[in-house]
């Protein structure tokens, strides 16, 4: 396990050292929505920065100018990305300056993505879908392009009505996952929804008075995105609803510091299954152990059936490895192809798409897309920009 570099100065009883510490550790952790890892370098700059040695202004200033005098040429390397934004993010967090509106939630975007998207601040004119890795490749219905910022305003409307007197930390905890969810389903802007939404709504949750200081934005930023994505998604023919008690066990989490389990692999929409499928086998181990008697009298019947069956095995090994015919890929590649292919089917994907459904670091991505590419699994989308591939 990677040691937690902001550790010491959580346990720090300087409360400034403190405060900092969890405002970077949030910072970076949020970038690992997108598959994201900062740099050394924003490391020991967010230290110096914790240590009183430099301002977060100046920190600032550093990582930019850092970039100017090494820029990266390696389209798909996205550092200059997380370390810009972490340390823009953390200078946010550290400024109690907030105005609960529209303007706020653009100019935060702006202010993150400046020199990183063309369009930061900029609301998107067109619509879009998601593969989700929690939804087994399905979207969620985003806003409509026509109206993102008429809904926008009406969502934030709304909340300024809701008043929180005399109800109780439960329903106000349930009321808030309920909000948030609708607003980062809107998806006003073309990136970047995630990071925005999340720095949006921990400012928020100051002016209420919460005390947002554990680090639960930086070990399950993934998991608060798949929450807000199982929030938000609905399949009637498959018995799927949408659910806001993800949400709410991450919320309580985060303001009144509890401990429950955040785990990925529980929001799949098919996690429910696995675990049906994990008791019948259980229970047929049990039939087959009070049968055992009766199988040692078939023994003779069961050899011959054992030839037929690996028979079948071996045929059903050859039709699920079909892609990987003369490849010398472990059985973990082999899952991670089937998984992306799934996800992507034959639409244009990129590293950060392996990034999203396999849950990778940009460097086993990276490794996995040229392995890939060797063997003939995917190829480039040409005409598309770079970075772009395709089964």
């Amino acid at each position: 396990m990677i040691k937690d570099p902001f550790a010491e100065y959580i346990r720090h009883i300087d409360a400034e050292k403190k405060e900092k510490s969890y405002a970077w550790q949030t910072a970076i952790g949020l970038q690992d929505v997108d598959g994201l890892k900062p740099s050394h370098y924003l490391i020991n700059t967010a230290i110096k920065n914790i240590e009183g040695e430099i301002t977060i202004e100046t920190a600032e200033n550093w990582v930019s100018q850092y970039y100017q005098q090494n820029p990266i040429s390696d389209d798909e390397d996205r550092t200059e990305e997380a370390d810009k934004v972490a340390v823009r993010i953390a200078r946010l967090l550290s400024e109690p300056a907030f105005s609960f509106n529209a303007q706020q939630y653009l100019s935060i975007h702006k202010y993150l993505f400046n020199d990183i998207f063309p369009h930061a601040g900029k609301i998107r004119t067109f619509n879009i879908t998601k593969k989700e890795w929690v939804l087994n490749g399905d979207t969620i219905s985003y806003g409509s392009a026509l109206e993102l910022k008429e809904t926008l305003e009406y969502d934030l409307a709304q909340e300024r009505k809701f008043s929180y007197k005399g109800i109780s930390i439960d329903e106000a905890i349930d009321h808030l996952a309920f909000f948030i969810a609708r607003l980062w389903q809107i998806h006003v802007f073309e990136e970047g929804n995630t990071r925005t939404t999340a720095v949006f709504f921990i400012k928020y949750l100051k002016t209420l008075g919460f005390q947002v200081s554990n680090d639960n934005f930086a070990e399950n930023s993934w998991y608060f995105r798949n929450a807000l994505v199982r929030a938000n998604y609905n399949n009637i023919t498959e018995g799927i609803y949408e659910t806001a008690k993800y949400l709410v066990l991450f919320i309580r989490n985060l303001l009144l510091n509890e401990n429950y389990v955040l785990s990925n692999r529980q929001l799949h929409i098919h996690y429910a299954n696995h675990l049906q499928n994990l008791k019948k086998q259980k229970q047929d181990i049990g039939e087959e152990k009070q049968d055992i008697g009766e199988e040692k009298q078939d023994i003779g019947e069961e050899k011959q059936d054992i030839g037929e069956e690996k028979q079948d095995i071996e045929e059903e090994k050859q039709d699920k490895t079909i892609y990987f015919e003369g490849s010398a890929f472990s059985e973990k590649t082999k899952r991670h192809v089937q998984t992306l292919y799934q996800c992507v089917k034959d639409n244009v994907f990129s590293r950060a798409d392996v990034i999203k459904y396999l849950s990778l670091t940009p460097s086993p991505a990276s490794e996995l897309l040229r392995k890939m590419l060797a063997s003939g699994i995917i190829k480039k989308a040409n005409g598309l920009g770079k970075g772009k591939y395709r089964f």
